[in-house]
C-alpha cells in the first residue's frame, strides 16, 4: 500500500499547481469572485452525501478497513448543508424557479461536475474495502488542496462581510484534516495493507483517473468563475451567475 500512497502524494503535488488554485490566490480579485465558481459545484457536493451513505458505507462492516471507511462516511455525509448555507452567504442564491435550477445543474457548462459523481460510484460500488479506501485517499488529497486554499479566501471574505463560511472556511478544513482516517493509528494500519498484483494495478489506474477527472473539473470551475464571477460582482446581479444556459 505504501507505493500507492506515495503515488497519491505525487499526484497531489501536481494537482496543487493547477490554474484554478492560482486564481483562488490572486489577491487582485475580490475574495467573493475567487469563490464565484460555487454554484458550478452543486451536483457533486449534493451527490457526495449519497456516495457516502449508499456507495462507500457498509452497515455491517466485515473488517477493519471497512470500519475506517464507515467512520469517514459518517463524518462526511452531511457537509452538503454547509455548502447550501455558504451559497446563501455568498449571495449566490437568487430567486429562480425549479426548472431553471435543474438547468443550472444539468447543462453543458457543468458536465465534468456530474461525471465525477458517476466515476467515483463506478469505482466504489460493491468494491472490496481496499479499493474503496484508495478512492477515499485520493479524494482526501484533492480535498486537502482545495479546502486549504478556500479557507484562506473565506477568511479574507469574512473580514469584509463579517460572516462565517462553513463549507469553504476553516471549519471544513479542520474536519477534513481531523478525520478518523487521519489519526496516526489509522495511517499506520493503512500503510500495512497488502494488495495483490492485480489490485495494485487497479489501484494505480483508479488514482490516475480520479486525479484526471478532478483536474478537468478545476478547469470547468475556473471557466465558470471567469465567465460569471466578475459580471455578478460588477452588476450586483447574482442571478446572472446562477442562470447558466437557461
Amino acid at each position: 500500500m505504501l507505493d500507492i500512497l506515495a503515488f497519491i502524494e505525487s499526484k497531489k503535488q501536481e494537482f496543487a499547481n493547477l490554474p484554478l488554485f492560482e486564481f483562488m490566490q490572486n489577491q487582485n480579485l475580490h475574495p467573493k469572485q475567487r469563490l464565484s465558481f460555487a454554484p458550478c459545484m452543486a451536483h457533486f457536493i449534493m451527490s457526495f452525501s449519497d456516495l457516502n451513505k449508499y456507495v462507500l458505507l457498509e452497515k455491517q462492516p466485515q473488517n477493519k478497513i471497512q470500519s475506517i471507511i464507515n467512520q469517514h462516511a459518517y463524518e462526511d455525509e452531511e457537509h452538503w448543508s454547509w455548502y447550501l448555507k455558504d451559497i446563501e452567504k455568498l449571495e449566490l442564491n437568487s430567486n429562480i424557479n425549479f426548472t431553471q435550477g435543474l438547468r443550472l445543474v444539468w447543462n453543458q457548462e457543468t458536465i465534468i461536475t456530474r461525471q465525477i459523481t458517476y466515476i467515483i460510484a463506478g469505482y466504489s460500488y460493491q468494491a472490496i474495502p481496499e479499493i474503496k479506501l484508495i478512492v477515499l485517499e485520493a479524494l482526501e488529497s484533492v480535498g486537502h488542496i482545495f479546502f486549504n486554499l478556500s479557507s484562506k479566501v473565506a477568511s479574507e471574505l469574512r473580514a469584509i462581510s463579517h460572516k462565517d463560511y462553513f463549507y469553504f472556511g476553516d471549519a471544513h478544513l479542520r474536519v477534513e484534516t481531523g478525520h478518523a482516517m487521519r489519526t496516526s493509528e489509522a495511517e499506520d494500519y493503512v500503510a500495512t495493507i497488502k494488495l495483490t498484483h492485480l489490485q495494485r494495478q487497479q489501484a494505480f489506474k483508479i488514482v490516475e483517473n480520479i486525479f484526471q477527472i478532478f483536474t478537468e473539473w478545476t478547469y470547468e470551475l475556473l471557466a465558470y468563475a471567469q465567465k460569471y464571477g466578475a459580471e455578478s460582482l460588477l452588476e450586483n446581479d447574482t442571478e446572472t451567475a446562477l442562470m447558466v444556459c437557461i
